[in-house]
């Protein structure tokens, strides 16, 4: 179902200035509440096989036309490309496990499936694109075993109600038309690889556009695409409920700490409660009032700072982003 490819060193270096972007705020993105009143629904993009070459320039295509996407990550590929998981993160992007090197699961033990799975949840934290909540087997293959393995770390398994076949040499026009097929709540497989892929973006987003759809997110619970939240609750278009949404980007680390921003959109009277893993510890915050309900939660309330604040982290050992979510008050 596809043709395999290794990505190229310079791409490494590349998704470091997306993520620089994103952190000094200059990667603008059409999400959430801002764009619930011209949207009818919402459409699941999804971009397997990355990290790879053309990474930083998918992310920068996707950014500049306002959609937001998930990305399902081979953990080879995350293990080895840290920058590029970050970035994808820092672009708004949502990252999910697609195995270790894409195999064929159902003609693997259960011990080789747990293996493949753990190995990229692994991989994927260690690169700070937080612990996936989302995992599509290769080839879209599945068996029972299978899914009890997913179940075992927590993991929905997304297939595709609309294969693009961009891994199969379609066609941009292809690409385009196969987007166009998209209704409410659907998702499309599509590869982080493929030229036409890339090419076919802006086209995408005006095809979405055109049918007053939305980019979206895939709720953990439903495998449906969704307004795009932290948690996957946003109530639909039209269903009320003025959610908001929380967004991490980088900021500058050092050997013993890092900084995080935090960007919210789509209310001014909102909470933001951050989770950080063990062992890491929240040491610092600014443009926010702060409180820790419970060991390693931060509770985040507005003070009068405006909706843009941060936080630093201490390492302890591990450089794992904490996962947030946006409430409203």
């Amino acid at each position: 179902m596809r043709t395999r490819r290794i990505p190229s060193r310079s791409a490494f270096v590349s998704a470091l200035g997306v993520a620089a972007l994103a952190a000094a705020g200059t990667v603008t993105l059409g999400t959430g509440s801002s764009q619930a009143a011209s949207c009818s629904g919402y459409v699941g993009l999804t971009f397997d096989d990355g990290p790879s070459g053309q990474t930083n320039s998918l992310l920068g295509a996707l950014t500049q036309n306002g959609l937001r996407a998930t990305m399902f990550n081979e953990g080879q590929y995350a293990a080895t490309y840290t920058a590029q998981v970050r970035a994808q993160v820092a672009a708004g992007m949502w990252v999910g496990n697609h195995t270790w090197d894409h195999p064929h699961m159902t003609q693997l033990s259960q011990a080789d499936m747990d293996s493949q799975i753990s190995r990229t949840q692994q991989a994927i934290a260690n690169a700070g694109g937080g612990t996936p909540k989302l995992f599509r087997p290769p080839y879209g293959e599945t068996n029972s075993t299978l899914k009890s393995v997913e179940g075992k770390y927590g993991l929905t398994e997304i297939i595709w109600d609309v294969d693009s076949q961009d891994w199969n040499g379609a066609s941009t026009d292809a690409i385009v038309q196969a987007v166009g097929r998209l209704t409410n709540g659907q998702v499309i497989l599509m590869h982080d690889w493929p030229a036409n892929t890339l090419a076919a973006v802006p086209r995408i987003a005006q095809t979405l556009s055109s049918k007053g759809l939305c980019a979206g997110m895939i709720s953990p619970s439903t495998g449906r695409a969704v307004a795009p939240d932290s948690g996957g609750t946003t109530p639909p278009p039209g269903g009320g409920g003025g959610g908001c949404t929380a967004t991490l980007s980088a900021g500058t680390s050092w050997s013993d700490r890092y900084n995080l921003n935090v960007a919210v959109s789509g209310s001014s009277t909102w909470k933001v409660t951050v989770k950080v893993p063990s062992p890491e510890q929240v040491s610092s915050t600014w443009n926010v009032n702060a409180s820790y309900p419970v060991a390693r939660t931060l509770v985040a309330t507005p003070n009068g700072s405006g909706n843009n604040w941060g936080m630093t982290i201490m390492k302890n050992g591990s450089t794992t982003w904490p996962t947030v979510s946006c409430s409203t008050s």
